[in-house]
């Protein structure tokens, strides 16, 4: 076999490949030699069928399998022997003509081929011990807790019927029947419906033309559906729908007692507040480490400054852009409306897509360095937290994983990454900063 080099640009290399063909023939036969032992045939005993015989018979399919199969050596060779990190397979270009092709089949010429690597950059890992960041966090105060109690009530509020008119924060239960220009539409029939006026769960406008209706009273209500709505059939349409309402409820107030603890499954209102508490402080943890975390990125984005595999990026720019164009499509908006252009937009997510390019490189070269690994228990917790949240369909939820490598590493890769993280932030000069509640969420809303 000769291999010479034809291309050594960045992170591009080309190499020419021939293997001759009495090199092929000699495989061919040795393959055919293996098959004698295998194959059955009428006529003959075990074993015994001449290799003349299975070369007329399988002489073309043999020699296909056998060039496959040293072309994969080959690579292999050419990535080992030069120590090669491939970003992505091997590229292989055979002879455009048939002809040259089937003479290589029939064991007349040399089997002659093209392979193109593109190879990881080599990565010079920064000192991370000279990493400075801060961690800012705040308690949890009484005032939260309390707000958040009342909000627990609030989704809990019960209703009941009133005489008067409907005002805000009242509950209509109606029946309704829509039109669109003087049609009826699939979907815009309901039959006591409940719609709370000032939820903005309606379309819009549709709330605030109940205010004033009373049980039993009829009225026609007229809106416009959202250009953003989900059924395109009805995106933008003007619409009108005859409202016939059947109950006007007022909120009832809710006492936030032992009782009300009682009705959601708690012992008392001590215990309800322990355990919003707790969850509070989880959620604090959280928001303080995503910060702490995409300034630790931000600083191994600054340190690791390399041209990415160009592929790399490009299937990750691809990605990025379906997702934006897609989002657009659906909500029926174009670049210049997010006051932008599409040359401007495709400049900015190329430049974050070889960011997340860069930092997934310098992220697992980390990892493998310093042997982190995701073990198989991290992985099983993983795929029942994600059945967890699918109740009664645990098992579904289990075996599709067990089915899919590529869900599999889905899960695995924020696992490392968070793993790659608590490494570096071991290393890194962390200090803490407290702040009040306030000033704590008004940073995260920036």
């Amino acid at each position: 076999m000769q291999v010479t080099e034809t291309l050594n640009e960045g992170l591009k290399r080309e190499f020419k490949v021939v293997v001759a063909a009495a090199d092929l023939a000699s495989k061919a036969e040795a393959r055919l030699g293996e098959l004698k032992g295998q194959v059955r045939m009428n006529g003959f005993r075990p074993g015994k069928v001449p290799v003349a015989h299975l070369k007329r018979l399988y002489g073309r399919a043999v020699m296909a399998e056998t060039i496959e199969a040293l072309m994969r050596e080959a690579n292999a060779q050419i990535v080992t022997e030069r120590g090669l990190k491939l970003a992505r397979e091997p590229q292989i270009t055979m002879p455009e003509d048939q002809a040259a092709v089937e003479s290589v089949i029939e064991g007349k010429t040399d089997l002659s081929y093209t392979v193109a690597l593109e190879i990881m950059p080599p990565i010079e890992l920064a000192d991370f011990k000279g990493i400075k960041l801060e961690r800012v966090t705040a308690d949890v105060t009484d005032e939260e807790i309390d707000n958040a109690v009342k909000r627990i009530a609030e989704q809990n509020r019960q209703f009941a019927a009133k005489d008067g008119k409907a005002e805000t924060g009242d509950r209509v239960v109606m029946d309704f029947t829509g039109r669109i220009d003087g049609t009826p539409f699939e979907g815009g029939t309901g039959g006591d419906v409940g719609v709370l006026i000032g939820s903005g769960t309606f379309i819009p406008g549709f709330e605030d033309q109940l205010i004033g209706i009373g049980a039993g009273e009829q009225r026609l209500v007229t809106v416009t559906f959202p250009q953003t709505y989900p059924a395109e059939n009805l995106a933008g349409k003007a619409a009108e729908f005859d409202v016939t309402a059947k109950s006007v409820e007022a909120p009832k107030d809710v006492p936030i007692d032992d009782e009300f603890a009682k009705q959601l499954g708690l012992e008392s209102v001590a215990k309800l507040k322990e355990m919003v508490k707790e969850r509070l402080v989880r959620e604090h943890a959280a928001v303080s480490r995503q910060r702490v975390k995409r300034k630790l990125l931000d600083e191994l984005d600054a340190k690791h400054k390399f041209a990415p595999p160009p592929t790399l990026v490009e299937d990750e720019f691809n990605n990025i852009w379906k997702n934006i164009t897609d989002d657009l499509t659906a909500q029926k908006r174009t670049f210049e409306d997010e006051g932008s252009t599409e040359e401007k937009s495709k400049a900015e997510y190329r430049g974050i897509a070889e960011r997340r390019v860069r930092l997934g490189l310098v992220i697992a070269e980390i990892g493998e360095k310093n042997n982190i690994r995701v073990t198989d228990e991290e992985i099983s917790r993983a795929v029942m937290d994600r059945a967890r949240q699918m109740p009664g369909r645990e098992q579904e939820v289990w075996d599709f994983y067990r089915k899919n490598p590529e869900a599999l590493a889905n899960l695995r890769a924020p696992i490392f990454e968070d793993k790659v993280v608590d490494y570096i932030l071991e290393l890194a000069e962390v200090t803490e900063r407290k702040v009040p509640g306030a000033e704590f969420f008004k940073e995260e809303e920036l």
